[in-house]
This record gives C-alpha cells, structure tokens and sequence, in this order.
C-alpha cells in the first residue's frame, strides 16, 4: 500500500481547456486492462519536456525530441504501457514513428505533430498493430474530465494512479493546473522510471515554458529516488493551452509568480507520490540537507543517503541504526568535509555532532522516529547557505518480489 497516499476523486481533477483525453484496451501486453492513452491539443497549446539522461533511451523519448526541436505545433501524445520499446534498435524507432503516423491520420494531423510515450519491458518488440487498432477506441473516448481514467491508463506496477490538480484566480482568471504521473521502481534522477504529463490553461510563451519545465523537473521528479536505476523511458512534459485568458509572455506579469508556484507544487504532488507509491515501501522519507557550500553538493549527500541500501533496509526495520547514515555522508564525494561540523537530526532528534553521536541522543527516541510512516532526516554540514531536498523510501521484502516477478 502506498504511504500515505490515495487517487483524488475523478471529480477533483480539474479539465484543462484545450486538453482532451481518452483511453483504451489495447492489449499492449496484458488482456483486460487500460493500457493506451490519446491526448488531443486543440490548436494554440505549447509544449515543451524534459527527458531521461539514460544513453540507452527508449525510441519513444527519440522521437519526442526530434519532434519538439522541429517547432512545430505539438497536437496529440500517444501513451502505451506494457512495453517499453527500449533496446529495439531501428525496428524500435520504426514502430514508435508507425505510433505517431496512425494518430496524425486519425486526428488530421501531421506525424511530427505527435509525440511518443511508452513504458513497460525493455528489449521487447512493441506490438504496433494492436496499439493502432486501439487508437480508434482512444479516440471515441476523448473527453475534458479523463484525467482519472488516463491516470490509471499509465500505469505499470504502480498500485494506485497518480494524479493532483489546482486552481487559482489570476487577475480575475480562474487558472487550472492538472496533472498525471506513473512510476513505483527504476526511480533515480536524472529523471526517475517515470512519466509526467502536467497541463495548465493559462498561455505560456515558450520562452518561459522551457526553463519552466525545468525548474519544475529539477524541484520534483529529478529530487526521487527508489532505488537508484535511471529508466531509458522517462519523459516530463508540460503543456499550456492559452484558453483560460491568462497570459504570460515575459515572466513580469501579475500572478506569474503564483502560477509558476502552482505549476512546480502539482510536480512535486505528482513527483511524491511515485516515491509515495515505491515498489514495497512502508515509508516516506524525506533527506533535508542544508548548510552546503553549493546545492549540488547537498544534492550528493542527499543522494547518498537515499540511495544506501543499508539505510534504507535500517528504516524499513524501524532500526535506530543511523551510523549508516554517517557512513553515506562521509562517501557523498564532498572531499573537504569536515565532520567535526556536522550535525544530523531524525525528524526533531538531534543524533549526531562534533564528529560522534550526540550527547543529548537517547536510543528510545531514535527508536520512536524510527516507527512513523513519514520522516524526515536532516543534515547541517556547516558549510554555507545552500541547501536541496530528496525524497526516498524504504527498501522491503516486497521490492525484491515485485521485481523477481516483473516479467510474469
């Protein structure tokens, strides 16, 4: 079960204006499920993404880039899950341009219009026939209100859907943000396993679009991390359709700053609740690091501590054993640290300082910690202001058999 977390109602995921969704069975690669997704643009929409850094990515994430550099106006996205259509070589790259094609046909459309997403096995064949013949179905079912049902559409071994949405009132705007997200394993920057699909109704030029995605990526879904693999399929796309009256060309206009805040809280909704969701987690755990010389380097001692399998397995036994978290701090990379600085907190218990264990620690409250389903460890290092957040979870006996089994 997912640690603290739960769908929102189908009624409190708003409808972007301008964003149509529809879902179908296309029996990708299992019967009986929701497995292809269609989002139609109206005419207006900017669009712009980010992507796996994993050199060995997914033809999909080839195509969505080639696609965004020609400039032209993104009309549709097409998302199955199931196979990954990673590792599949020029056949690969032939089904995922056959993807985009039947879609522009279905839709009046360009093929370059389109963009690409899949998840799934890597190295297998994308069944391209049966994702077009699903495509007819998707695009009956086209609808304003479908964040709900494309939510679930996306999913792989995630246990719930994952989804969050806001609206604000912006010089007398109602603004909408909604959005959608998938992932539970494979999560580690830069970015994680993961899709994202995050729309909003208020105009974006695409000067502010593309650094916008960006900060939201870099504040959300490149701050998880489950386990450390970096996915060849991950792909973070926003969209802006311009419909709500809501204008935005050079960052200075009034509500740019709460729209922007708006934009990058849903990411972050959307980019906890995949670690939320991690494959056999029992705990959230937040890794606060602060007092750094710059943010990179309290993202590396953020990044040490969440990806220590011997913290991680520490904290699924509810195991005051936080030597461990020393031990990742001091192989962070940062090789001017000086521990005699820093100070180390479980939620509010101070453990560690002056190089050693805290002569205010009591092993009964680390124990106490230790048993909540959220916490948050906090590092000092004494170096400077800088400071950057990372979300993680615990590592369980139900991560192994989830994985064993991936394939069955």
């Amino acid at each position: 079960m997912p640690v603290n977390y739960a769908t929102p109602p189908a009624d409190q995921l708003f409808p972007v204006s301008g964003i149509r969704l529809g879902v179908a069975q296309a029996e990708i690669r299992k019967k009986n499920r929701r497995d292809l997704t269609l989002i139609a643009l109206d005419p207006g929409c900017a669009v712009a993404g980010v992507f796996t850094q994993n050199r060995f990515c997914a033809a999909p994430v080839q195509l969505c880039r080639a696609h965004l550099a020609t400039g032209n106006e993104i009309r549709a996205l097409v998302i199955n899950t199931g196979i990954a259509n990673a590792g599949t070589g020029e056949s690969g790259l032939q089904a995922a341009q056959a993807s985009c094609t039947a879609v522009g046909g279905l839709l009046g459309i360009t093929a370059q219009q389109v963009l690409p997403f899949s998840t799934g096995v890597i190295l297998e064949p994308l069944p391209v026939d049966r994702l077009v013949a699903g495509l007819p179905a998707c695009r009956s079912d086209l609808d304003a209100n479908n964040w709900h049902a494309a939510a679930h559409a996306i999913m792989t071994t995630d246990t719930v859907a994952k989804a969050a949405s806001r609206r604000l009132e912006v010089a007398g705007r109602t603004v909408t943000v909604t959005g959608m997200s998938k992932g539970a394993g494979m999560i580690k920057p830069n970015m994680a396993t993961m899709l994202g699909f995050l729309a909003t109704d208020a105009g974006i030029a695409r000067d502010l679009l593309d650094p916008l995605v960006r900060e939201a990526a870099d504040a959300s879904f490149n701050c998880i991390t489950v386990d450390g693999d970096t996915s060849t399929n991950d792909s973070f796309v926003m969209i802006a359709s311009g419909q709500s009256g809501a204008a935005f060309v050079t960052g200075h206009e009034a509500g740019w700053a709460e729209v922007r805040a708006a934009i990058v809280g849903v990411a972050v909704e959307l980019a906890q609740a995949i670690v939320r969701d991690g494959e056999g987690a029992t705990k959230f755990i937040t890794v606060a690091v602060e007092g750094g010389g710059t943010v990179e380097e309290c993202r590396k001692v953020g990044y040490a501590i969440a990806h220590s399998p011997l913290t991680k397995t520490a904290f699924f036994a509810s195991d005051p054993n936080l030597g461990r978290i020393l031990a990742a701090i001091g192989y962070a990379g940062i090789v001017d640290l000086d521990v005699d600085r820093l100070r180390v907190w479980l939620d509010d218990v101070l453990v560690a300082e002056n190089g050693g264990r805290a002569a205010t620690y009591r092993e009964e409250d680390g124990a106490r910690v230790m048993k909540q389903a959220e916490i948050t460890i906090r590092v000092h290092l004494g170096r400077g202001e800088a400071r950057a957040n990372v979300y993680t979870c615990d590592l369980s006996y139900d991560y192994v058999k989830i994985n064993a089994d991936y394939r069955s």
